[in-house]
């Protein structure tokens, strides 16, 4: 027999995996958490949605960003 047979499936989870489980688990909480409506005033738009809809919106905003800036520094 194996020796990674005989290990629990716990034991199987690399570190990697539990910092992926554990964010997983805080998005979770922080969206339950969060489902009141604010409202957003962008130059003459105001936007009405639940908390965590918007920044979850300004996180994709940012990381789209960051993935374009570094295209255009490596060429």
């Amino acid at each position: 027999m194996n020796s990674t047979e005989n290990r629990s499936i716990l034991a199987r989870i690399s570190p990697t995996q539990w910092v992926a489980l554990s964010v997983t688990v805080l998005a979770v909480v922080f969206v339950a958490e969060n489902r009141s409506k604010v409202s957003i005033e962008f130059l003459l738009i105001t936007i009405r949605s639940p908390m965590w809809l918007i920044l979850l919106t300004m996180f994709v905003i940012g990381w789209v960003t960051g993935v374009l800036t570094m295209r255009r520094r490596s060429k």
